[in-house]
């Protein structure tokens, strides 16, 4: 098992498992929880069932500007519990981190906590159980929590995205632990995230996006899909909600629907396209509930927006194209908005199994 030339300096540390932990914990590579400790036997069966040279790197990873390479990304995917099959998916969420149009190095660092959500879709889902059915953004899945913690250690310890440091949080978020979960194709109407955007059937790809936020929404109530629409618009017009003030930077959102709302809503005769138009124009707040309050200072509208009439109606994003719409989870009717930060675009990438 040696073929793997690593190029990471090695650390002599007291064999307990309570002093590993303390070490780490000094040299701010954790998140606050118990990591595996990553032992040189371990990064190698990470990297090798990948392949590639140990020192390639994806790219410079900010705000540190440090090379993201795979001997690097291997040993936080070993801290963070994954299994070496877990790997290709942690190196291509991390090649869409680094995707310019995503900025990373705004959406970690800003005070507003972003955290960093991954959307697996193809058959790498059920290869490696990556839960999209019930309690999918919750515990309970080792490769949801393990992929989705991988990649924030790794832009702590790689980017340098530290609170307190880099990291200017107010509040942050609990997705900044780990938020990844897949979209349940199996209960979806519609066509899946990775066609939907142009890859080939059979593909597994990740999306990338950075959510400020997580509003959810129960409809029990109403009968048709039209109607379940109505109540998620409704839930989206709200004072204070800062997407409504960055449209002019492409922020995004992503419309998380349950396998019963997005089938009662395909039965309304609706396609996913449909949906981002609906929501698209009826998620608006008028210019009079904008002016003067919430994030008004630091607006970014585009000129199409007549800012001189208070009945204005603004949309929550630039265009339909704006939301993504995924199925997921199980039943209980419970469907959810994903607030995207303001200044980062949503990144795709091919999950490639390397030999």
């Amino acid at each position: 098992m040696s073929s793997v030339s690593l190029k990471a300096r090695r650390i002599d540390v007291p064999d307990s498992f309570q002093a590993i932990q303390d070490y780490c914990w000094e040299q701010g590579w954790t998140d606050g929880l118990p990591v595996v400790p990553p032992t040189e036997s371990l990064v190698r069966e990470m990297l090798e069932g990948y392949g590639g040279d140990p020192s390639l790197s994806l790219g410079t990873m900010q705000p540190r500007n440090a090379q993201a390479t795979l001997e690097k990304l291997a040993i936080n995917a070993v801290m963070a519990g994954c299994k070496p099959e877990y790997f290709p998916v942690v190196v291509a969420a991390t090649k869409a981190a680094l995707d310019k149009d995503f900025n990373l190095g705004g959406n970690a660092a800003t005070t507003g906590g972003a955290a960093q959500v991954m959307i697996i879709n193809g058959p790498i889902a059920n290869e490696l159980d990556i839960n999209g059915d019930a309690a999918c953004f919750g515990p309970g899945s080792r490769s949801n929590a393990a992929i989705g913690r991988a990649l924030r250690l790794i832009i702590r310890n790689v980017g340098g995205l530290i609170p307190g440091e880099m990291d200017k949080a107010t509040l942050a978020t609990p997705g900044r632990y780990s938020f990844c979960f897949s979209e349940n194709e199996t209960r979806s109407p519609w066509e899946p995230r990775n066609i939907e955007v142009g890859y080939a059937e059979g593909s597994s790809t990740v999306t990338l996006m950075a959510v400020r936020g997580v509003y959810t929404i129960m409809e029990t109530t109403v009968s048709t899909g039209l109607e379940v629409l109505q109540t998620i618009t409704g839930n989206m017009k709200a004072t204070g909600i800062s997407n409504y003030y960055q449209i002019g930077t492409g922020a995004q959102i992503a419309v998380v629907l349950c396998p019963e709302h997005a089938n009662e809503i395909a039965a309304s005769g609706l396609s996913k396209s449909d949906v981002q138009e609906f929501i698209y124009q009826n998620a608006r707040m008028p210019m009079n509930m904008l002016v003067g309050r919430a994030h008004y200072g630091n607006r970014n509208w585009p000129s199409w927006i007549d800012q001189t009439d208070p009945e204005t109606l603004v949309p929550i994003v630039r265009e339909s194209k704006d939301l993504m719409i995924i199925v997921a989870g199980g039943d209980g009717r419970h469907s959810a908005w994903l607030a995207g930060w303001g200044v980062t675009r949503m990144a795709s990438e091919e999950i490639i199994k390397h030999t």
